[in-house]
């Protein structure tokens, strides 16, 4: 289990042709925020509910227009399709409001578009006279031909899995029980990048399942991630320019 500390699309560039079996990551959504002043805020105040300090440190990548972020993702999942092997698989967490521009950026970059699946966050906030924000979803695709005799469960179109209240190290860390569920769509003994680490969820995952992973996160604060160090190789990349 790997972790490069640098930039998810420059770090992509270095790597080779072909390596890994699934990409499980979730990227920056850049949906927080209806204005132009409210998006360019830090991400510790834009999704901050009423006055209260935010704990967790600000991430990257999320104060770009819709098309921008479009743009980014299609260039992130066109250097993803490169490193990953024929039939390999990609698995993106996303919001209603970015769910169309995601669809056409995996599109775009090269993958096929397999479906989408839900997340249910269970424990979302109500509000009143309006449909709980209780959804977010799975857009995934195949590089090329997706065989049906893959060593790989039949697995749910719904997933479960309560936001963490405790011990939660980042802003928008998705559940270890989600994560523990998607990498199974990765075929055993198989390789698993994560461009957009955070926290390290999906890694610890991957390990959990016996698969070896690399991550990419930009922001490598030690107080972020819930990666034991014992477990992980921490890398800074030196730079050619």
């Amino acid at each position: 289990m790997r972790l490069i500390c640098g930039d998810a699309l420059r770090e992509m560039q270095r790597m080779d042709d072909g390596v890994f079996d699934a990409i499980l990551t979730d990227p920056p959504y850049a949906s927080g925020a209806m204005t132009k002043s409210g998006r360019e805020q830090a991400t510790s105040r834009k999704y901050t509910a009423g006055k209260g300090r935010c704990p967790y440190p600000d991430f990257a990548g999320d104060q770009m227009d819709q098309r921008s972020w479009g743009h980014f993702l299609r260039d992130v999942l066109r250097e993803g399709l490169r490193v990953c092997k024929p039939g390999a698989v990609c698995v993106l967490t996303i919001d209603w409001r970015q769910l169309p521009a995601l669809t056409d950026a995996l599109q775009q970059a090269g993958w096929i578009w397999r479906g989408t699946a839900v997340w249910d966050k269970v424990n979302s906030r109500p509000q009143k006279g309006r449909f709980r924000q209780q959804a977010e979803f799975l857009v995934w695709g195949s590089k090329g031909a997706l065989p049906l005799d893959r060593p790989v469960p039949v697995l749910p179109g719904v997933f479960a899995a309560a936001v963490e209240a405790k011990g939660r190290q980042h802003q928008t860390q998705k559940p270890l029980a989600l994560m523990r569920e998607l990498v199974k769509i990765c075929v055993p003994g198989g390789r698993v990048l994560d461009p957009f680490a955070g926290s390290g969820t999906t890694l610890v995952a991957a390990r959990e399942q016996g698969l070896d992973a690399v991550g990419i996160e930009s922001v490598p604060d030690r107080k972020s991630t819930r990666m034991n160090s014992s477990h992980v190789k921490r890398e800074r990349m030196p730079t050619s320019d």
